[in-house]
């Protein structure tokens, strides 16, 4: 069961590095078309994974499916496995429908270039690959201790719809949010971006700003005021920040309802995962919809 676990995740990580460092390896605008091949990459590998889902299971592979499921208590061959695989992938796209029109609404907030979204975008998603699948882990080990967690997660999902009904994003403000304050309390914020950078010392800022060609001219309160060592963080990394917060506050919604189709955590993370990971393409659809409009 581990070797299984640990080639998925080397797959995953794979698929990240060639992201970033084949086909993103210098920053630039992600175009409408390249959104819609990317989004058909990404469903390809979500729908091919079901194929590697169904003979494992049927073949119990590193014993996957030999244990009882705790939501129907029946043991998973290669068509309920399938199933459940399946069904967790199509709602997991279904409720991030929400993250994807806040993640467009933080970059409009922090008027974060095009030419950066892919990078910001890039280590949101590996890092809510991480939290989730720590929110998992903890999920399968509360499930296997109190089966009667199964009925929070009923009423999460409940809350969920409720949510989805009556939710509005039009007047939240960025600023509000408790972490986006931590973070502003705990270290300085340039008010300019620094390219790519997420971190920067405040002479690095000064130079930078001095010797890019095109770079604003009006002066930076924070930089100026910094200590020559000082790290600084742009607001780059305030909107990286707010992406984490989005995905953890969504993934307390999104993780149980997947709980309520099976408890087996290799589905529910997989499922997760392939969801997760075309959810960037499907941001810079959106944006370039809005822009289309425009």
């Amino acid at each position: 069961m581990v070797w299984i676990w640990i080639s998925f995740i080397a797959l995953v990580l794979l698929m990240l590095a060639l992201d970033l460092g084949v086909f993103h390896r210098k920053a630039h605008v992600v175009s409408v078309k390249e959104a819609l091949v990317w989004s058909a990459i990404w469903l390809t590998l979500g729908m091919a994974f079901a194929v590697f889902v169904y003979f494992s299971y049927e073949a119990h592979w590193h014993g996957l499916g030999l244990t009882v499921d705790a939501v129907d208590g029946l043991r998973n061959d290669g068509v309920s496995a399938t199933q459940k695989y399946l069904t967790g992938y199509v709602v997991e796209k279904s409720l991030s429908v929400d993250n994807i029109f806040v993640i467009a609404m933080i970059f409009s907030f922090f008027a974060v270039p095009a030419l950066y979204q892919h990078r910001v975008l890039f280590w949101g998603i590996l890092g809510a690959l991480i939290l989730r699948g720590a929110m998992i882990g903890l999920g399968t080990k509360l499930i296997a201790e109190f089966h009667w967690i199964l009925y929070v997660f009923a009423l999460f999902l409940i809350l969920t719809a409720v949510k989805m009904l009556f939710f509005k994003t039009e007047h939240a403000d960025p600023n509000q949010n408790a972490v986006v304050r931590l973070t502003r309390r705990l270290w300085p914020v340039t008010a300019r971006f620094h390219g790519e950078h997420f971190f920067v010392r405040a002479r690095t800022a000064a130079s930078y700003e001095r010797e890019t060609p095109g770079a604003p001219t009006i002066p930076d309160p924070v930089v100026d005021s910094a200590r020559p060592g000082t790290l600084l963080l742009t607001p780059l990394a305030l909107a990286l920040v707010m992406v984490e917060t989005t995905d953890v506050i969504f993934a307390v919604d999104s993780i149980p309802a997947i709980f309520a189709i099976t408890s087996d955590p290799f589905l529910v993370f997989t499922s997760n995962v392939f969801a997760i990971l075309g959810l960037r393409s499907r941001v810079f659809l959106r944006a370039g919809k809005v822009f289309k409009k425009k």
